[in-house]
């Protein structure tokens, strides 16, 4: 009766979650084009880049050119079509070799997927997945594609789609979307959307399209090439005319034509486009010293005329982990505090962000003896770790509303106050007993709370000063809490960070016009408002830089003048962006 519900809820057949679709069953599946796709925007093809650096205006004039010098038997006079195959092949290398590298990091990134069929385990990529599939996902493992759980529990992170970076719990029933993560938990999850109805595929399909440089030296070659398409062509025909015509001694066509083609030649800026295209290209050379990957030539040029740059949180300012920042006593205790995290980190084989920011914090090992079952993992459900420890009895942390219930009153205005700051707070109780049946005892003592704080770049106070000494205004976007995303921005030293305003509040592109013009930081963003700030933006006559890693960026990414994206990120985030940063860090700009 459960499962009918649970499928009823989600609109789909249940798979029997212990043995899977059958083999009958996905070859069906699969002869109905029921499969799973490439959900992320590509990068261009050989092909597209050799035609797009080829077959130019700029090549166009100067085939015509040589094509009517060959026609005339003046073969040796071509030596101009040099300048032509230097400046094309130079573009071509260079979104080659940009090439090579994004699909390289796409292959590297490239998850797997374990999937129940036929009742056994079966290692796959994303293209072998079927509708109706069930996947065994746990902790690390990325969602491959739209699916709910069946059966378990996990913690999923979910910023790489929607920003949000707190851990969202999911229990039977609930959607997992295509390009988040599990932190921690196990469960298994049966395919609701494949291919280009996933979540993350209709995000990334608003990117597919091409967008022109802006660049104001590219626009001015342009412009002067287009004027001179309609001025050269009948300029030489003239030119050929009256020399064969008018001229006291005649001329032959031959000549004629050779003239012509000299002239036209001095009027077309070949040098300027060949010294503009060398230019840019040792620009390239230079960043990629720096470890930044460069995708446009002209995007160089628009990176310097940048005024407004939207940066997100997690990846520029922050390094997407945690730190402890403090350890505050409650109540005495005989054990000191970085002792008995310690002896806890040792004992569990937890995972998520806030084990490992606890266990780099402290790295001692005590040689205290774990009890028989003493053992209890992080649970999302019960939303606590514990240890027992043989003489020494239970240690618990966890979040203290959960885990002390009407006791947590005696520290609440201390866990404000540290929350209202930007900051998580951990706490941490003793009982002389053991857990029974994964039930906290009644005789807890409070012992401490743990402080921990997003980790923030230790170049990115640097980085956000160079910025402002450069005339550049700063925006944070992201779709974490406000009050977070203020307070480390406060942190990494952004001035006016300390104003915030959720965007979650805001309706209506006129109310976000006005934001923009009061706040620096915003939070709670969605994809959508993302697009149109960087729209707004470049409406009010600004040059637009976006920063982003993950799917939820990528519209922002593409209409922004210049955008960056992390190595880290999302393939579809890389794919559109005009620098990719290799080591993903942004103070390399």
């Amino acid at each position: 009766m459960e499962h009918t519900q649970l499928a009823h809820a989600n609109d789909r057949a249940l798979t029997p979650p212990e043995v899977g679709l059958t083999s009958d069953q996905v070859t069906q599946r699969r002869t109905a084009g029921l499969v799973n796709t490439a959900i992320d925007v590509p990068t261009k093809s050989f092909w597209q880049i050799f035609k797009t650096n080829t077959f130019t205006l700029f090549n166009g004039i100067n085939l015509v050119l040589a094509v009517s010098l060959v026609a005339v038997g003046k073969f040796l006079e071509c030596g101009f079509l040099f300048l032509v195959l230097i400046n094309t092949l130079l573009s071509t290398i260079q979104e080659v070799r940009s090439k090579i590298v994004i699909d390289k990091l796409s292959l590297i990134s490239a998850p797997k997927v374990k999937l129940l069929r036929d009742g056994d385990i079966t290692v796959c990529g994303l293209a072998d997945i079927v509708l109706d599939d069930v996947m065994l996902l746990e902790a690390g493992n990325q969602v491959c594609s739209d699916a709910f759980v069946v059966s378990g529990e996990c913690e999923v992170n979910e910023a790489m789609i929607t920003g949000e970076s707190d851990p969202i719990v999911k229990r039977e029933g609930d959607k997992l979307i295509s390009g988040s993560f599990i932190i921690s938990g196990s469960c298994r999850a049966q395919v609701e959307k494949v291919g280009q109805d996933n979540y993350a595929a209709k995000i990334s399909k608003g990117a597919k399209y091409l967008k022109k440089p802006n660049s104001e030296i590219y626009n001015a070659v342009k412009g002067i090439i287009k004027m001179m398409t309609v001025l050269i062509f009948p300029i030489g025909i003239a030119s050929v005319f009256m020399q064969i015509t008018f001229r006291e001694k005649s001329v032959e066509l031959p000549e004629a034509v050779s003239s012509a083609v000299a002239s036209i030649i001095s009027m077309i800026p070949s040098g300027m486009v060949l010294l503009t295209t060398m230019v840019f290209a040792l620009s390239v050379l230079k960043l990629a010293k720096h470890k930044t990957l460069v995708q446009d030539l002209y995007c160089i040029e628009t990176l310097a005329r940048v005024d407004v740059l939207c940066l997100d949180k997690t990846g520029t300012i922050t390094e997407g982990s945690m730190q402890v920042d403090e350890l505050k006593l409650i109540n005495d205790h005989k054990q000191p505090l970085p002792t008995i995290l310690a002896a806890m980190t040792n004992a569990l084989n937890d995972n998520n962000p806030t084990y490992a920011a606890i266990k780099d914090a402290y790295t001692m090992t005590p040689d205290w003896k774990v009890a028989e079952h003493g053992v209890h993992p992080f649970s999302s459900a019960r939303k606590f770790s514990a240890v027992t420890f043989e003489d020494k009895g239970t240690y618990i942390l966890g979040a203290g509303e959960f885990i002390l219930k009407e006791k947590f009153e005696e520290i609440s205005d201390i866990a404000a106050n540290y929350a209202n700051n930007g900051q998580r707070v951990l706490t941490l109780i003793h009982s002389d007993d053991d857990l029974s049946n994964g039930i906290i005892p009644q005789n807890c003592t409070i012992i401490g709370l743990i402080i921990l704080s997003d980790k923030i770049r230790p170049q990115a106070p640097d980085t956000l000063k160079f910025f402002a000494e450069q005339g550049v205004n700063i925006k944070i976007i992201s779709g974490d809490n406000p009050l977070t995303v203020s307070r480390i921005a406060v942190r990494a030293g952004l001035e006016g960070a300390e104003m915030f305003v959720d965007a979650s509040t805001l309706t209506g592109d006129e109310e976000l016009a006005q934001a923009l013009e009061t706040y620096k930081v915003f939070g709670r963003v969605t994809p959508d408002q993302k697009l149109s700030i960087v729209k707004l933006l470049k409406k009010a006559g600004h040059t637009v830089a976006m920063t982003g890693d993950g799917v939820n960026d990528v519209l922002a990414l593409k209409e922004s003048d210049c955008s960056v994206a992390m190595a880290a990120g999302s393939d579809a985030a890389k794919n559109v962006s005009s620098f990719v940063l290799l080591d993903n860090d942004f103070s390399n700009m």
